[in-house]
């Protein structure tokens, strides 16, 4: 499983012209589901994401989280975080899970976040969405669950 965070001032995503999800001062979150991905990748990028320490404190390092800030998350499911761009001039998508499972494991890392005591907004699975966001810092971090550490989660 693989997400691209953003820390933005504000985000918003629109289906067919009408918002379904907007959040002020948070996080914007890509998140795309590979084949094999389980729940558990879901709950670890979820925890990982909120408690990251990315936001300013008073002397201006980056030493405060999601939580800490009272911030909000917007997610938004996105299969093409799991293109496969090696051969030829058009992406692959075979690693990426398929709709069923990937929006099953979408919505665990929404409940996830939610349980940790973030507010959530969210996109529509499987929808043709408009994603607006103004970047703040910018600041943006991608983390593949395949990719944690044991020692260090």
């Amino acid at each position: 499983m693989r997400v691209v965070i953003q820390r933005v001032t504000r985000a918003s995503v629109s289906v067919d012209g009408a918002a379904v999800g907007a959040i002020g001062p948070g996080l914007m979150v890509l998140v795309g589901v590979a084949e094999g991905d389980t729940p558990a990748d879901s709950r670890y990028l979820a925890e990982k994401t909120v408690h990251l320490r990315i936001f300013e404190d008073k002397a201006g390092k980056m030493n405060r989280s999601l939580l800490d800030t009272g911030g909000a998350l917007l997610a938004v499911s996105q299969f093409t975080l799991l293109a496969d761009c090696s051969r030829g001039r058009r992406p692959s998508f075979v690693h990426a899970a398929p709709p069923d499972r990937a929006q099953a494991l979408y919505l665990d890392f929404v409940a996830a976040a939610k349980e940790i005591g973030v507010h959530v907004e969210t996109g529509r699975f499987q929808a043709f969405m408009q994603v607006a966001l103004v970047n703040d810092g910018p600041v943006t971090i991608v983390i593949d669950s395949r990719a944690r550490s044991e020692v260090h989660p």
